[in-house]
């Protein structure tokens, strides 16, 4: 059976950094940039996080239907960055009205990211394979006072819930510190 882990933690707290020292003696790694490049700045950050990492590794940039490319892959790790991006990515696929938007809607549309990110943990499992994780902690942040906020937090924060408990370790990055949680 494959091996997951999460490393979750605030903005830059180390995060990335941590997850990629998980992995730096490994050349046989899938890195999944789920970041679009929306201007300069965004440019620059993809850009520190392409230097950073071992230049042997593959790299896949997308977000959604991940389950594909899990399933053609033939990489022994997986480094997913980040699940706070891909959700974002995803509310914004489709022309909602998040205002407006109700309930229901929002029930459904998290049920989709969550059965995204189902299918990659099961499909990584199943094909023994150790994905890493990495996720932005919205829980200990101010309750937004935009709907679009509150809607992204509680997408994202029971997102995390769901993959910590399906990982087999968890770690928690604050001032570039990294602290075992499971």
């Amino acid at each position: 059976m494959g091996k997951i882990i999460l490393v979750t933690g605030g903005s830059r707290s180390g995060k990335s950094t941590f997850a990629e020292k998980l992995l730096e003696d490994k050349d046989d790694v899938l890195y999944i940039a789920t970041a679009i490049v929306t201007d300069k700045e965004m440019e620059k950050r993809v850009q520190n996080h392409k230097e950073r990492r071992n230049s042997k590794w593959g790299t896949y940039e997308g977000y959604k239907e991940l389950d594909k490319v899990f399933k053609e892959d033939c990489h022994k790790y997986i480094m997913l960055e980040c699940i706070g991006t891909m959700v974002t990515n995803l509310m914004f696929d489709k022309d909602y009205d998040f205002d407006t938007m109700p309930q229901q809607e929002i029930t459904e549309l998290s049920e989709s990211i969550k059965s995204e990110v189902e299918k990659m943990i099961l499909l990584a499992k199943e094909n023994n394979k150790e994905l890493i994780i990495v996720t932005n902690e919205v829980g200990w942040s101010l309750v937004s006072e935009h709907r679009l906020g509150r809607i992204f937090s509680d997408i994202l924060g029971n997102l995390n819930q769901l993959i910590g408990n399906l990982s087999d370790e968890v770690y928690l990055v604050a001032c570039g510190l990294p602290l075992k949680l499971k």
